[in-house]
């Protein structure tokens, strides 16, 4: 057996996206097919990387078409990549192309692997329709019956009801709660107002739509070509709302509690269709090859809380662990990126992040650290750019490399949320 290597390190070498579009608009008319082997292809043009120095593909997707189980065997069968290549697909729901970035990282670091693509994509315009369990069984059964007659008489046994068609649920199957509804609950146990989550979300438009408009959010994506002619180009992301206001914002009625709710469409993520991938490969073999790597994977951690509880908490969890890992302070970083599926659950973690009490019911004698907003999300997030469940967390590891060369800074860290009561965390050094 080959020895482990000791001394390995999995950088990140770039990063690219498609424009993140709410679903129905640009992108109703693709897949998720389409879209992954689009922004590889043009990473690939990009960096002018030979497709033959890749060793393996990993994309994550949370909602997969049943047409297309393993969307990441569909980018590995790319012209520019030899189709000896392996690959799978994954689902740690939000937290999809962070673990994605997380499994690569290991592969290299383990020297099972020098250069993984990496990434992840949502088509929530094409999201599967199912029938119901009902008509289902009836299909199965015309399927294998041995007369016309038996046939006809299944069929004649199909009630309406039994037509209605089944989209798959963005809830917790275990708890039958939606985000939304784990969100209200947050900020109504954590006494996060009503104003308080509209103000975030304003500063989320704001910021993302000045990385917009001075280049540094259109640096990270491929521009689409969409319509009949392919004349209909898309070069930034279409859920930014630089005209909205606290007015404005205020003005929206609340969702998921329409009494005494407080999440509203407004200072929540909204659905939404994209792809991204990034570049990783062993710091050594990145040299070699002649680029100059934008950070190094120091650290990454993974935890879980009770989905009944604070479903979106997990990041109180994964945060400390991920710093400990690296071995470094919350004062050290000079970048944080935190998803933001919603203000509500952002604010919540900052609280934590922040709380004594927190701090030990976290296991920690002091807590994790104040978080200074002019090192964090200061290209806005999730709930201005969108949110296509499984690319979110390769956008997040490519801005923040990104940003880590453009400001200077040593250490950077990014979090997301996930469905199931799961918090991912992982930490970058500059190289």
């Amino acid at each position: 057996m080959r020895p482990t290597p000791t001394n390995r390190r999995a950088v990140i070498v770039a990063g690219l996206r498609t424009p993140f579009a709410r679903s129905g608009t640009v992108f109703r008319d693709t897949n998720a097919t389409e879209l992954s082997r689009f922004v590889t292809r043009e990473l690939l043009y990009r960096t002018n990387l030979d497709g033959g120095e890749v060793d393996e593909v990993i994309f994550g997707q949370v909602v997969p078409s049943p047409l297309t189980g393993n969307v990441a065997r569909e980018v590995s069968l790319l012209p520019q990549l030899p189709r000896t290549i392996p690959a799978y697909s994954l689902n740690r729901a939000c937290a999809s192309s962070g673990q994605s970035i997380a499994n690569a990282h290991d592969q290299i670091v383990l020297g099972h692997a020098d250069v993984v693509l990496a990434g992840g994509v949502e088509t929530l315009s094409d999201i599967p329709i199912l029938h119901s369990k009902r008509f289902s069984q009836v299909l199965v059964a015309a399927s294998k019956a041995k007369s016309l007659g038996q046939r006809m008489r299944l069929f004649a046994s199909v009630r309406p009801r039994d037509l209605a068609p089944v989209a798959p649920a963005i809830a917790e199957p275990s708890t039958g709660e939606s985000m939304g509804q784990s969100a209200e609950r947050m900020a109504k146990e954590n006494g996060i107002s009503r104003e308080e989550q509209d103000r975030y979300a304003l500063q989320s438009h704001q910021r993302a739509h000045a990385a917009t408009a001075d280049g540094r959010h259109t640096a990270e994506i491929a521009p689409w070509f969409g319509g009949p002619d392919l004349s209909v180009v898309t070069t930034s992301d279409n859920g930014i709302r630089p005209d909205t206001s606290l007015d404005a914002l205020a003005a929206l009625k609340p969702v998921f509690d329409r009494r005494y709710g407080t999440v509203t469409a407004g200072n929540a993520s909204p659905l939404t269709d994209g792809a991204a991938v990034t570049l990783l490969m062993a710091s050594e073999k990145a040299f070699g090859l002649g680029y100059r790597p934008l950070a190094a994977i120091r650290s990454y951690a993974v935890r879980a809380v009770d989905p009944g509880w604070q479903l979106l908490s997990g990041p109180a969890w994964a945060v400390p662990a991920a710093l400990d890992r690296a071995g470094i302070s919350w004062k050290e970083l000079g970048a944080v990126e935190i998803h933001e599926a919603f203000a509500a659950q952002v604010l919540s973690n900052v609280q934590a992040w922040e709380s004594q009490a927190w701090a030990e019911r976290v296991g920690r004698a002091a807590p994790v650290g104040e978080v200074d907003w002019d090192r964090t999300n200061t290209m806005g997030g999730s709930i201005a750019i969108g949110h296509p469940f499984g690319a979110t967390g390769s956008r997040l590891v490519t801005t923040l490399a990104n940003r880590m060369v453009r400001e200077d800074v040593q250490f950077g860290l990014l979090s997301i949320c996930a469905q199931g009561g799961m918090g991912f965390a992982m930490v970058l050094e500059r190289v």
